[in-house]
């Protein structure tokens, strides 16, 4: 049975029946009405959830993907659905390709993102194939941004809701994987429309609260985690003003971030001031006046390139460019060194840029993300 040509929902031309796709299922409410939706409309759908990390610390935290307690939600929301749906052990691979570099970073004084390198390293990486050994078709996920067929192939696209966009998380995306790749949430107007989905399908899981920390960092307390993965990395040492002067003792550097101002501890000072570099060899933070933050020239490298021509055909880009993702994209132009290095120059300098973060690349005029990669020094 063909479709005569036409494409079905997933851009596949035979029936849905006969198109497997397999469903990355954390357990929360986008997976699973992406697996409900999917099942409904007659896909062969296998769910498939990741074991990340000791279960046994994760079972008492509500609030983040991929504990005990999700896990059991999306196996749940399998069997209401009645899909096959299978628990994946990646706690080894999760810890060498994400946790001990958020705490090697950290110690370095940079500020990471792991979600990013989860994405990239695990489910983008190790799922994925895992996917194709299931011969399915392609592989669909929750997250909110748009794959869209573009001249040159697929590309990346911000999702319809800006409130919800998952962009800045998922620049590191090749075009390979974004040929395999699916997003069926991107296109909706609001999370509130995800739920209302959740309803009609009956999940028991519709009003479930959205995950909120990295999910291997309990309430946010980075700096505990990192003292259990690291111990002596909370050694105290000084806070010094940039001119030299030291005002105080800080608890460990591991509790500070670029752009800090609160919890500094050095109050009754005449001038307000911020982190403005963390020197982690001598133990030391540095604080000055938040002008010292700002910052017009960033370094970037590992670049993901998701552009029509090559990245170095050009000596520059003129993109919309975010260095932390609760930030809106702002003009620049990105002069490309090789390959997968490049000098990003901000049109309006930023303040609180640090390395760790991602610099992710967008259409100034336009929805499509270009790719980004990682700011790797200076701040």
């Amino acid at each position: 049975m063909s479709l005569d040509g036409a494409l079905n929902s997933l851009g596949f031309a035979k029936p849905p029946a006969e198109t497997r796709v397999v469903v990355a299922m954390s357990g929360g409410v986008d997976s699973s009405v992406v697996a409900a939706e999917l099942a409904g409309e007659g896909y062969d759908v296998v769910g498939v959830t990741l074991q990340l990390y000791d279960h046994g610390a994760a079972l008492a935290k509500k609030g983040a993907c991929c504990a005990g307690i999700d896990i059991h939600d999306a196996r749940r929301v399998a069997e209401e659905m009645g899909f096959p749906h299978y628990v994946l052990d990646y706690e080894n691979i999760f810890k060498d390709a994400v946790i001990d570099e958020f705490a090697d970073s950290y110690l370095a004084g940079a500020t990471p993102v792991p979600c990013i390198r989860c994405n990239e390293r695990v489910k983008f990486k190790d799922l994925l194939e895992t996917a194709k050994d299931l011969d399915a078709d392609c592989m669909a996920t929750g997250h909110y941004i748009q794959r869209k067929m573009g001249a040159g192939g697929a590309e990346l696209h911000s999702a319809a809701d800006a409130a919800r966009d998952q962009s800045y998380f998922l620049f590191s995306t090749t075009p390979q994987q974004l040929d395999y790749l699916r997003f069926p949430l991107g296109h909706l107007p609001s999370k509130a429309e995800t739920r209302a989905l959740a309803s009609k399908h009956g999940l028991m899981v519709a009003d479930k609260p959205d995950s909120q920390d990295i999910c291997f960092v309990p309430n946010g307390d980075y700096a505990s985690v990192i003292e259990k993965l690291r111990p002596g990395a909370a050694d105290p040492g000084e806070i010094v003003h940039v001119d030299g002067r030291v005002l105080g003792e800080h608890r460990g550097v591991i509790h500070y971030t670029i752009g800090q101002r609160r919890g500094l501890g050095i109050g009754g000072l005449d001038e307000p001031l911020y982190v403005v570099r963390l020197d982690v060899e001598a133990r030391r933070v540095i604080v000055g006046p938040k002008e010292m933050l700002a910052t017009r020239v960033v370094p970037v490298r590992e670049i993901n390139w998701l552009g029509d021509t090559p990245f170095t055909s050009q000596d520059e880009w003129p993109l919309a460019v975010k260095v932390r993702s609760t930030r809106p994209p702002r003009d620049a132009v990105i002069r490309p060194k090789s390959e997968t290095e490049a000098e990003v120059e901000l049109i309006v300098a930023e303040e609180g840029v640090s390395a760790g973060q991602a610099c992710v690349f967008y259409d100034p005029n336009g929805s499509r993300i270009y790719g980004g990669g990682w700011i790797w020094r200076g701040y």
